[in-house]
């Protein structure tokens, strides 16, 4: 017995489980399609430079990096957005504002493997640039609204903030864009002690703690709150107002916004405006999430181009639906075996089989050569649902046997309807 294993963080994904990742995807291309996306797809190896840009340091951590044989420092992509905005600089410079862009596909993160955590994990990418208005905000936070919808997740909640009441009211107190990277990361591990001592100021710690208290049961109490307690501070204060506006689309709408928190803070660099995050009740985790970051494209050459996008966690989607037991809404397909009963025959059950895949039936066929009862237990053990017997006397009068392994019947059907005999 062969002694290997996958690589620590890395997965094999069984049929039962790549079916239920596949379903997610293919709900996440839906609701892409729905919103007037269009699918990109890029490497997953990258430039480090590009990828190490405004990951933020823990992600910058736990890159996986390597070098090539042309002696060129490159990564394996740990999320999607860097790689969006280098097409954008190049290739999709001169293409009409605003791009709705999606991508779906594996992403790298060095982490300590644990529940909705490896090293190796899918995501959904959504991003629209090009628009600096509200509007663009809220449809992203409604289209990962649609997505848990669509998979049947219930109870989700989102969480609301907005990354520039952080920033801008430490840089009227002073703080360096350095120091500052460093306080969000630590705010988004809810490590506040640690972030608030890397400022100097009491007065400053004491409003960032003041942040801490402000959030509330009813959002739009929190943002009016918010609002008050920035006046003095009238680039944070347009920040929140902005977020005021996110949250007014967004709700009348029809999708609800469980929490507004002012404290909220997500740990790559590159965020400027709103902030949000998706969960669900069974799980200590984000299922996505994602922001404004207006600035990101500039960095990487372009003109300054506004942007907004989310990633949707395949994964942890994935471990939320079985948490819920949620049922996959699968088209129901009618699963079919073709066995012929002699070995001469096979040539013509083989034909059968062909014209029922033609016709979309999932069809297998016996390819072991086994004993008619034999077969028929295996199917019986696979779930297979009818049995199509190709018999010596049957196939002369136009005829095979059609046997329902659910029903336990068994009926004899001219060939020329079988098609129709499988029709969903």
């Amino acid at each position: 017995m062969s002694t290997f294993q996958p690589v620590r963080g890395m997965r094999d994904l069984l049929p039962d489980e790549a079916e239920r990742l596949t379903y997610v995807i293919s709900k996440a291309r839906e609701t892409a399609l729905t919103y007037g996306y269009k699918e990109v797809i890029t490497p997953v190896v990258e430039p480090l430079e590009l990828l190490a840009a405004k990951a933020g340091e823990e992600i910058r951590q736990r890159m996986f990096i390597f070098e090539d044989m042309g002696g060129r420092k490159v990564a394996l992509r740990p999320e999607f957005t860097a790689s969006i905005a280098r097409l954008v600089t190049t290739v999709l410079r001169t293409e009409p504002k605003p791009l709705r862009i999606f991508g779906v596909g594996s992403v790298y993160r060095y982490d300590e493997p644990q529940k909705g955590r490896y090293r190796e994990f899918w995501q959904a990418d959504f991003e629209v640039i090009g628009s600096n208005k509200p509007e663009a905000d809220a449809e992203v936070i409604l289209l990962a609204n649609s997505l848990l919808s669509r998979v049947g997740l219930k109870g989700y909640a989102i969480k609301l903030g907005h990354i520039g009441v952080l920033r801008n009211l430490l840089t009227q107190e002073g703080v360096d864009e350095k120091t500052q990277n460093a306080i969000l990361q630590r705010m988004d591990k809810k490590e506040y002690d640690a972030a608030f001592a890397l400022v100097d100021s009491s007065k400053c710690q004491t409003l960032l703690r003041g942040l801490l208290n402000l959030k509330g049961e009813n959002p739009f109490e929190t943002v009016q709150n918010l609002c008050t307690y920035l006046k003095d501070y009238p680039k944070a204060l347009e920040a929140a107002q902005y977020l005021s506006s996110v949250l007014k689309l967004v709700t009348e709408s029809g999708c609800s916004i469980e929490t507004v928190d002012p404290a909220f803070a997500r740990g790559l660099e590159y965020y400027t405006g709103v902030i949000f995050e998706l969960y669900v009740p069974e799980l200590n985790m984000a299922l996505g999430g994602g922001g404004r970051y207006d600035k990101l494209i500039e960095v990487f050459g372009g003109e300054p181009t506004p942007a907004t996008g989310m990633a949707a966690g395949i994964d942890r989607i994935v471990i939320a639906t079985q948490a819920q037991q949620t049922k996959l809404q699968k088209q129901a397909f009618k699963r079919v075996a073709v066995f012929p009963i002699k070995e001469e025959l096979k040539v013509e059950a083989l034909k059968i089989a062909q014209t029922l895949r033609n016709a979309e039936t999932p069809v297998e066929f016996e390819i072991m050569g086994r004993k008619m009862a034999k077969a028929l237990e295996d199917a019986d053990k696979r779930k297979v649902d009818y049995v199509v017997i190709v018999g010596e006397r049957e196939i002369k009068e136009g005829k095979v046997i059609v046997k329902d392994l659910v029903k336990r019947t068994q009926t004899e059907v001219e060939i020329k309807d079988l098609k129709k005999t499988f029709a969903t």
